[in-house]
C-alpha cells in the first residue's frame, strides 16, 4: 500500500507530472506515491521524471485505460 495516492485521471501532460512532483514532497523519504493516470504519454513521462529526479519507479502497470505508477521517494 502506498503512503499517498494521486488520482490524475483525466489530466493531460504536464499536469500529472506536476501534481506528482508536488505530492512527493508530502511523502517521507523511502515512502511511496501511487499515481493513477489516463494519459498514454504518462508512461514515458513518469519514466523520464524518475530518471531526472532520482526517485525510483517501482511499478508501472496499465489496465482498462488507467496507468498506475508506484514511485519510491528517494531524494
Amino acid at each position: 500500500m502506498a503512503d499517498k495516492t494521486l488520482d490524475a485521471k483525466g489530466l493531460n501532460c504536464p499536469l500529472p507530472i506536476l501534481r506528482a512532483k508536488k505530492m512527493l514532497k508530502e511523502v517521507p523519504t523511502g515512502g511511496t506515491l501511487e499515481v493513477l493516470a489516463t494519459d498514454p504519454g504518462s508512461v514515458a513521462d513518469f519514466g523520464a521524471f524518475c530518471r531526472t529526479t532520482g526517485n525510483e519507479l517501482v511499478e508501472s502497470t496499465a489496465a482498462d485505460g488507467v496507468y498506475r505508477f508506484i514511485i519510491k521517494h528517494v531524494a
